[in-house]
């Protein structure tokens, strides 16, 4: 069944793939009337997701945000298509890469590093620094179900220089490339909500208090010494984006537990409430607000 929609699907993401980026938007447009217009999708989540996190905003604003978060939504999904045969070159002219010294730096003193982000803008294009870096490069996903699809997506990253890694196998990846001395680079996104039961730490983000936060990524910082790097992306216009990166720490093992965690989640919040139609409101990032007040009662 599994090579069967695969058989079926991959041919017509090919194909769009290989179209130009204003036939690929007059889509996407099409799409967004589609979703918002007449299917709904996840319309609720967004609306109360909004409402939580800008409860002094008129219904009119959360509106016009929803309205723009579902346009970008789908121009992002139609992007992530595009890496499947998308060029370095014409990539390269559509994501700018900023003050990439910071990165350099730390390849000069030989010192691998963890990369940090959030699922704002464009993330996925974020593939393209592997290709003007030293760093052998990973990035820790969740492996997809179908296993045909989770081999096409590792092959693609793969045409720029990037390693996925399934949150399953990072440990093993790190304690061999340490071993090794390998010098590289690991790419994580935390700002979604991680299983009530695999939550070490609830905290307050978008001014939302009482929430589960990954730490994984602080986790591994510390426990193999690693420089933490923020990666804040920019959406310049329509399908042009830029990305610049911030060091938070190079001495992670110094910071108090959740600290690091912490200061990424407030640089994550200023991305959003500067520009909250460019974040994914989809998510139920929000669903166990309060669950660790009921463990404790």
């Amino acid at each position: 069944m599994q090579l069967l929609s695969y058989i079926l699907v991959y041919p017509f993401i090919w194909l769009l793939s290989i179209l130009p980026f204003r036939v690929l938007h007059f889509i996407s447009d099409g799409f967004y009337y589609l979703l918002y217009y007449i299917i709904g999708y996840r319309k609720k989540v967004v609306f109360d997701n909004l409402k939580l996190v800008f409860p002094k905003k008129s219904d009119e604003e959360i509106m016009r945000i929803a309205k723009k978060s579902y346009r970008h939504f789908v121009d992002v999904f139609v992007e992530i298509i595009k890496l499947f045969t998308i060029s370095k070159k014409q990539l390269a002219k559509r994501y700018k890469i900023g003050n990439i010294d910071v990165l350099k730096d730390l390849e000069k003193r030989n010192k691998s590093s963890l990369l940090m982000g959030g699922h704002y803008a464009n993330w996925e294009w974020i593939f393209l620094l592997n290709t003007q870096v030293s760093f052998n490069g990973y990035a820790v996903y969740k492996k997809i179900n179908n296993k045909y699809f989770d081999k096409k997506i590792i092959e693609t990253r793969g045409r720029f220089n990037t390693n996925l890694v399934n949150t399953k196998n990072i440990f093993s990846v790190m304690n061999k490339n340490t071993e090794e001395n390998r010098l590289s680079l690991y790419g994580f996104l935390g700002d979604q909500s991680p299983q009530v039961s695999k939550a070490h730490y609830w905290s307050h983000f978008l001014g939302v208090d009482n929430l589960p936060i990954h730490t994984g990524a602080e986790h591994l910082a510390k426990k193999y010494d690693l420089p933490v790097v923020f990666f804040k992306t920019k959406r310049v216009k329509r399908g042009y984006y830029e990305v610049n990166f911030e060091l938070i720490t190079d001495k992670p093992q110094t910071f108090k537990d959740y600290d690091i965690t912490d200061i990424y989640l407030r640089k994550v919040e200023e991305q959003v409430k500067e520009y909250p139609e460019f974040y994914f409101w989809t998510h139920k990032r929000f669903k166990h607000q309060g669950k660790n007040l009921l463990k404790e009662n």
